[in-house]
């Protein structure tokens, strides 16, 4: 799926839902305007995320560092203060703990806003707009991309308005970033499959969560129903998308590739392995129940794409309903919509 296959705007709805500050006033004004690609986009919306961010100050946090003064400063540091005494030098080796702006949380935005600057396809209005943001940046060093360890990031109350800025930014980083072989980094046309997949299952997610109450949206971990034995080996079943009504459920896994189906001597075939993992979801999740009244379906809910053969089929398999469908994307937002409460208006229709 190319990115010409996905209105822009729609992009920005799907962010929308997936960083839930991006409904917060200062971004609304960003849904009205026209977007040309992916890059004027996400330059658009650091502009005005930092700039929010700017108004309430840049996060600083203590970081130790060394000094060779004059005069005793924190902690004395003996080994250099010898040194500085052999050399016949009257100074004092120091180490102390100072607030900086230049914690790793800055160093991201600003390696990510100066990708953005190199790039020829981001509009100079916006190009400017991060200009002038970053002389408040100043003391801030930018980093090499690749060795960002985005799982250790660590959010608390002092620097919980940073959290949509990093998602963005690991956003663009991760999925937007080339390696050329000089080693530089530039910006590629487009989020690649996996991390457009992994935006794709989060805005369904959360737009389950937020518009439709009538059923409990969660990314629910299914336990393995084992017999006998231990299951520590057994990897783990995270579900991307479950809904919850009462004993009624159904498991969503969002799917995004460039083709949705196998094609072999002209015969189109669904993925194997992704019917596999959906049927293993539902059967393990209705032991859950054991003898109660209960429903418990499954969906392959592929992002449409342009190929002319795409699957709408529902199946009965060993008592559950099994269905593949597609989500298309390239569609006005309000048809998204549309799409995604039938789903539920199908699968939880009483009451």
């Amino acid at each position: 799926m190319k990115d010409k296959s996905i209105f822009i705007k729609n992009i920005y709805y799907m962010l929308s839902y997936a960083f839930t500050a991006l409904n917060q006033g200062d971004y609304e004004n960003l849904a009205k305007e026209d977007f040309e690609n992916m890059h004027n986009l996400f330059a658009a919306i650091l502009a005005k995320g930092i700039g929010r961010q700017l108004k309430q100050g840049l996060y600083r946090e203590y970081l130790s560092r060394g000094e060779t003064i004059s005069v005793l400063r924190g902690k004395l540091d003996m080994p250099g203060t010898i040194r500085n005494r052999l050399a016949k030098k009257r100074m004092l080796t120091c180490r102390f703990d100072e607030l900086s702006e230049n914690n790793l949380l800055n160093q991201i935005l600003k390696t990510t806003v100066m990708l953005l600057l190199r790039h020829t396809r981001v509009k100079q209005e916006y190009k400017d707009d991060l200009k002038k943001e970053m002389l408040f940046f100043s003391n801030v060093e930018t980093i090499d991309p690749g060795n960002i360890r985005w799982s250790a990031i660590r959010f608390q109350r002092n620097n919980n308005t940073y959290r949509m800025l990093i998602g963005l930014c690991q956003l663009i980083l991760e999925g937007m970033l080339l390696t050329t072989e000089s080693g530089e980094y530039k910006l590629a046309s487009f989020l690649d499959e996996q991390r457009m997949c992994r935006l794709y299952e989060k805005f369904i997610l959360e737009y389950y969560a937020k518009e439709c109450p009538r059923v409990k949206a969660s990314a629910s971990r299914i336990p393995w129903a084992l017999d006998d034995g231990p299951g520590t080996m057994l990897p783990d079943m995270q579900s991307d998308i479950t809904l919850t009504r009462d004993n009624e459920v159904l498991i969503i896994d969002a799917k995004y590739y460039e083709s949705i189906t196998l094609t072999h001597y002209d015969t189109h075939t669904l993925r194997s392995d992704n019917l596999y993992q959906i049927f293993t979801y539902v059967k393990n999740k209705e032991k859950e129940f054991g003898e109660k009244p209960h429903t418990v379906s499954g969906m392959l809910l592929y992002a449409a794409t342009d190929e002319v053969i795409l699957p709408d089929f529902s199946y009965s398999m060993s008592g559950n309903k099994i269905s593949v469908r597609t989500l298309d994307l390239n569609r006005d937002f309000t048809e998204i919509e549309a799409q995604l409460k039938a789903i539920v208006e199908e699968h939880f229709s009483r009451g």
